[in-house]
């Protein structure tokens, strides 16, 4: 396994020039990135499309080349490892197989350059154990006979089939559907238990994420916003970005003043903040759809909402309720309930607001207040 350190790094790209127009602007794909995944970790890299998560994961493979800053695998540039000695294996999203090989033939291509063909049957034999996938009916297909689904887990297979260091993985369950796609987490998350590698992961999808990493990366627009648990970044936030892209469903935010030491906003305040933020300064309280709370009938301090309307959770049982007031929109969950119960759109609800669960933002920067 391999500690894979970035320094700093940048990568930009020339946009293409019109013919008598002029030049174009480069556009910044990786903006001064700085990280250090330590030997074994597993690191999703999440954020929005174009933010410049599959070009981080070609700089750390070696295809790119960064403008400015290092790449260090154990502290040596990876300029100056060899490509034979680099270890990498790589999952595309594409799958990337050979269109006219088997997949037996694209999974031992690898040890097949090496003289070690004898290797394949039983790095095939073990993966399929951990896997119970039965790889060894694939082996005869072309990529054309084969699923979505069944190409990435031959394109898996090849990877693992390498002497691998590190495995670099972008989107590869993108184009399955949503049930094969939850079979393929609970497969790979079995090969990564079984192959310990140092291992990035990019996806968009928050549920991959928490299944297979141990730290969560949030990238905007080239930088890292913030790294560490999705715990971590679930609970604390460094900014509004972050706290509204980590959380499903999404966090309410809502627009306030401090005044006289406490926040008010247009339906709920009242609540304490910091005492040292100058008064009328704006600022934003965040909170998740549990923490907002319903409530049988109008009394003091409780604030009435119209429903937009209702969205139920039947594996999670919860229901999620949109409602809106003076302008203000916001969500919230609640148990789901029986039919004599359920909220319709249209109906009024009371809604409190938990203090204890808010977070709170500066309303110019973003940035979280503490």
């Amino acid at each position: 396994m391999t500690t894979i350190t970035l320094d700093h790094i940048s990568k930009s790209f020339q946009r293409e020039t019109v013919i008598g127009v002029g030049t174009a602007d480069a556009t910044q794909a990786v903006d001064n990135v700085s990280l250090k995944i330590i030997s074994g970790d597993v690191l999703a890299v999440l954020g929005p499309s174009g933010c410049g998560k599959s070009t981080l994961l070609r700089l750390i493979a070696g295809l790119l080349k960064p403008d400015s800053g290092h790449i260090l695998y154990d502290n040596v540039d990876i300029e100056q490892v060899p490509l034979s000695e680099r270890g990498i294996g790589m999952v595309f999203q594409d799958n990337a197989l050979i269109p006219h090989w088997e997949a037996r033939r694209s999974v031992g291509f690898f040890l097949s350059l090496r003289r070690r063909e004898h290797e394949v049957p039983e790095r095939l034999l073990r993966i399929s154990k951990i896997t119970g996938i039965g790889l060894d009916q694939l082996l005869a297909r072309r990529p054309s006979q084969l699923s979505g689904g069944e190409q990435q887990r031959v394109a898996i297979a090849r990877a693992l089939a390498r002497d691998l260091r590190i495995l670099l993985f972008d989107e590869p369950f993108a184009n399955i559907d949503a049930k094969l796609r939850t079979e393929s987490r609970g497969e790979l998350k079995r090969l990564l238990n079984e192959f310990p590698v140092t291992a990035v992961y990019v996806t968009h999808d928050q549920s991959e994420a928490v299944a297979l990493s141990h730290r969560v990366a949030v990238m905007r627009a080239g930088r890292l916003e913030q790294v560490g648990t999705y715990q971590q970044l679930y609970d604390n936030p460094i900014n509004v970005f972050v706290a509204t892209f980590i959380g499903t469903p999404t966090i309410n935010l809502f627009s306030g003043k401090v005044r006289g030491g406490r926040w008010w906003g247009e339906n709920f305040g009242g609540f304490a903040i910091r005492g040292d933020l100058a008064e009328g300064s704006a600022v934003m309280l965040g909170i998740r759809p549990d923490g907002i709370h319903l409530h049988s009938k109008d009394t003091a301090g409780i604030t009435p909402a119209v429903v937009d309307g209702v969205t139920p959770f039947f594996a999670e049982r919860y229901q999620l309720i949109e409602v809106h007031l003076a302008g203000e929109h916001w969500a919230l969950t609640v148990p789901y309930l029986s039919s004599e119960q359920r909220i319709s759109a249209g109906e009024t609800v009371y809604c409190t607001l938990d203090p204890t669960n808010a977070l709170y933002f500066d309303g110019e920067t973003g940035h979280r207040i503490g």
